[in-house]
């Protein structure tokens, strides 16, 4: 299915004026109203196409405007569809200027296999005053601590604009205004500009598979048709609007609607610099019930209008990283578009946070079960490791019921040395395994509870436990080969090459092209006892040194000093000290 295509639809700022294209196709009439005109309205020309179109001379950026929907005598005061900018959340479309000074701005974004990627909140990561939600300029001030720990891709979580003062950002109203509380637009273009100066690259969590908040939306029945009490001609008119979150899912077969989402995502890339898109739920996209395999519900238009997305996005982008959350862990989200496939490059791998706190949660050392985790290790999707995004906690996992993995496994005691110890086990399994690994906010200062809307992240935590952060930091280094001998980890291959249930003892051999300074050893005692003289295979002989260890005193007062050493290797065998609840990495010297 072609994408038809309508150029300049919305505001387009002029020389002299602006001028205004609104798709209306069953209007009887369209105006125009605002500060501009003393809101006196200006009629539009009809185009024969559903659009109308007029220009206002004298019109400047920063001046508010409606349109006016004549439907006979009935007249329909609507917000602009693709207002960029709005007086208040529930309030009047706002001409938006493109006057952005990017200067010099050209960053690309490392490649997939060196990313790090840190998902974070903007309304509670910081906040310069704690009773209001932080803005993009609170998270400009946190930058540096990024940078400092090694993050070079941040994603946030929505920030289209929403009807309440706070939210997730999966309710957006609009989907091409920003946030006003969180700093607008330009806040948005601020943060994007600093932190690739810095050089972190920053992906956007945009929602596609449902509009707004229902019927208080200005969308919902936006030129007066709709048929069976649905939304009209933004929505599905039929069984295929319902979605979790009311009958919003957006009509993917209307080629207007799927312009809308297409240059949406062109606005992302194009005039905000962003360097990444996540998808939230695509399996709701794709299928009507949120199913797998399931031909009755699928919407192949909407299968189209994925492939048309990062088709899009990869022109504008070559660099670009498309991400999709869909929970059916299907290879054909990451197939390329010319094998039939959806063309993301990644999809959240969602077992990963599971399997994790099965494996993490018992301090009974009968009951410790990492079963599920080893087939989490070896899954990948088209036989490229790097087609997952892997993690501990996201928003998803961290709330719903749920809680932070700290907190499942804390039995309610978050700072104690068991949490600390399984904490960074886990940030070692993360930072080690193939994929691309994510930290979800506070996650490397042990920030407790479920994620909400509501609670900023308490940032006395990071002086508390700056040996945990410090932790994290020198995990992540390695995973980026900083010190150009642990190159293996940047690789897609595992090989898992011990599996010691009875001792609760799991090993893998993580290599790129193999050979001293590429091939990585990680270690991983799960048990709750230090084990002497511990023999394991090795790939070659020599002397391994030890990288990383999880429980290093450095790390944490409460970690006492043990003697782990290098690890001298003959005839493919070597022994060594294993502390407890630790996670160990090991190469050779290149």
């Amino acid at each position: 299915m072609g994408l038809k295509t309508k150029k300049d639809v919305g505001v387009v700022v002029r020389q002299s004026g602006v001028s205004f294209r609104v798709w209306a196709p069953f209007a009887d009439a369209v105006g125009v109203i605002g500060s501009f005109n003393d809101w006196n309205e200006q009629l539009l020309i009809k185009e024969g196409d559903g659009y109308w179109s007029g220009f206002v001379q004298g019109a400047v950026p920063g001046q508010e405007y409606k349109f006016n929907i004549h439907l006979g005598k009935e007249v329909l005061v609507r917000n602009d569809p693709r207002a960029k900018h709005f007086t208040t959340s529930a309030g009047t479309s706002v001409i938006s200027g493109n006057n952005f000074d990017w200067g010099t701005d050209n960053f690309e974004p490392p490649p997939i296999e060196e990313q790090v990627i840190y998902e974070l909140h903007v309304g509670t990561f910081n906040r310069s005053d704690p009773a209001i939600n932080g803005t993009f300029y609170d998270l400009i001030a946190k930058l540096d601590y990024l940078k400092e720990l090694g993050i070079n891709m941040v994603e946030l979580m929505p920030v289209g604009t929403m009807m309440m003062d706070r939210g997730w950002g999966y309710a957006i109203d609009y989907i091409f205004a920003v946030e006003s509380l969180y700093g607008g637009r330009r806040g948005l273009m601020e943060f994007v500009k600093a932190a690739h100066r810095l050089g972190i690259g920053v992906i956007l969590d945009v929602v596609y598979n449902h509009f707004g908040p229902d019927t208080n939306l200005d969308l919902w029945d936006f030129d007066g048709w709709h048929e069976e009490g649905y939304g009209g001609i933004y929505f599905y008119n039929d069984w295929r609007a319902e979605t979790p979150w009311g009958k919003t899912r957006p009509d993917f077969g209307r080629p207007e609607v799927r312009q809308y989402i297409i240059d949406n995502v062109t606005m992302w890339l194009h005039d905000c610099h962003v360097d990444g898109l996540r998808l939230d739920s695509t399996i709701y996209i794709r299928n009507v019930k949120g199913l797998d395999n399931d031909p009755e519900h699928d919407l192949p238009e909407a299968w189209q209008l994925l492939q048309q997305i990062n088709t899009v996005a990869r022109k504008i982008k070559p660099s670009v990283i498309t991400i999709a959350e869909d929970i059916a862990a299907n290879d054909y989200l990451t197939k390329p578009v010319n094998e039939g496939g959806a063309g993301f490059d990644a999809q959240w791998e969602l077992g990963f946070p599971a399997a994790l706190k099965q494996a993490l949660a018992s301090n009974d050392p009968d009951n410790i079960d990492f079963t599920g985790l080893l087939g989490q290790l070896t899954r990948g999707y088209n036989d490229n490791m790097f087609e997952r995004v892997i993690y501990a906690d996201s928003h998803d996992s961290a709330a719903n019921g749920s809680a932070r993995l700290i907190e499942v496994i804390g039995n309610n005691k978050p700072d104690s040395l068991f949490v600390k110890k399984q904490s960074l086990l886990a940030a070692t399994i993360v930072l080690s395994a193939p994929g691309i690994p994510m930290l979800f906010q506070g996650e490397e200062f042990l920030e407790r509870g479920s994620f909400n809307d509501w609670q900023q992240l308490d940032w006395r935590k990071a002086e508390r436990f700056r040996g945990i952060i410090k932790a994290y930091s020198h995990l992540i280094a390695l995973r980026k080969n900083y010190w150009h001998n642990t190159y293996g980890l940047c690789g897609s291959s595992i090989d898992v090459t011990h599996v010691d249930q009875e001792n609760k003892v799991l090993s893998y051999h993580r290599t790129c092209n193999g050979g001293p300074g590429d091939d990585c050893i990680i270690i991983l005692n799960f048990g709750k006892r230090e084990i002497k003289d511990y023999r394991i295979n090795w790939p070659s002989d020599g002397i391994w040194r030890l990288r990383f260890c999880s429980s290093w005193h450095s790390f944490d007062p409460e970690f006492k000093p043990i003697a782990v050493a290098d690890v001298k290797t003959e005839d493919g065998l070597g022994s060594l000290l294993l502390p407890a609840s630790s996670g160990l990495i090991f190469s050779q010297d290149p």
